[in-house]
């Protein structure tokens, strides 16, 4: 097997995320964008397809060795490198013109996500991250900045976001969701990529939601990580597959867990 620098890998994703992008903004607010819905009742376009496609012919190409996860396709390959995608996070967003959706993508490594690439062409933001090579951030193609998480460490002052209120009611965790809003300066459903970013942009606090499967969470831990914050399952471990996560800007996370944390 060929090794591999993150740098290189982190290229990779980079391009990856570019190609993506204009893939799925030529069929944004496309007349004819095929819209079905899969067994979970969740909604799949094209354009989830196309880019999914996209990504693993060009990972197969470029890194022959390397597994694949996908939210479309499911998984390929086997070994101790797998490349997590999830084509368009936010399809339903994307589905209703809705710009808060992009291209989640992973590079995880013996378990941990080492690379993370999440690109919101329709809100013209891109952030990225890898193991050692600091967090970053472009808007509207401008000079790529550094992040870094906010210094707020009292919880009176903090500001949280989380996806919806149906995902917590259906984890069990709403009445914990309530009483963190009330705990806290300011609550927002920013949702989706976009809350976990603002964390990691300084923006906002901490951001967690539940039901959610690898290629929704794996980019996040890099670059939350990089940016100086935590990111963890809601019960402070951190398998891609737990169902839940919570980041922060790491000074309010052991708080927020006890907040979030069942009675």
């Amino acid at each position: 097997m060929t090794d591999y620098s993150l740098a290189d890998d982190l290229a990779l994703a980079l391009t990856l995320a570019g190609e993506a992008d204009l893939i799925a903004l030529d069929r944004y607010r496309a007349q004819d964008l095929d819209i079905q819905l899969k067994p979970d009742r969740s909604q799949v376009t094209d354009a989830d397809k196309r880019v999914e496609q996209m990504v693993r012919e060009h990972i197969d190409a470029a890194r022959p060795d390397d597994a694949i996860l996908g939210e479309e396709f499911g998984r390929s390959g086997t070994g101790s490198r797998t490349w997590i995608v999830d084509p368009i996070d936010g399809t339903s967003n994307f589905v209703r013109g809705v710009p808060n959706w992009g291209l989640l993508l992973a590079l995880v490594i013996d378990g941990v996500p080492e690379v993370g690439v999440v690109s919101a062409p329709a809100l013209g933001r891109r952030w990225w991250a890898a193991t050692g090579h600091g967090a970053w951030m472009q808007e509207h193609g401008g000079e790529a900045r550094r992040l870094h998480v906010s210094g707020i460490d009292d919880l009176s002052a903090a500001s949280i976001s989380y996806n919806s209120l149906k995902g917590w009611d259906d984890a069990g965790r709403l009445d914990q969701l309530v009483a963190a809003s009330r705990a806290v300066d300011r609550t927002r459903a920013y949702g989706d990529l976009w809350s976990y970013m603002l964390v990691a942009e300084g923006a906002v606090d901490a951001a967690g939601e539940f039901d959610v499967k690898p290629w929704d969470v794996a980019p996040m831990y890099p670059i939350i990580r990089e940016a100086g914050g935590t990111a963890t399952t809601m019960d402070g471990g951190t398998e891609l597959d737990a169902g839940s996560l919570l980041v922060s800007n790491g000074l309010l996370h052991d708080r927020l867990r006890h907040q979030f944390a069942t009675r």
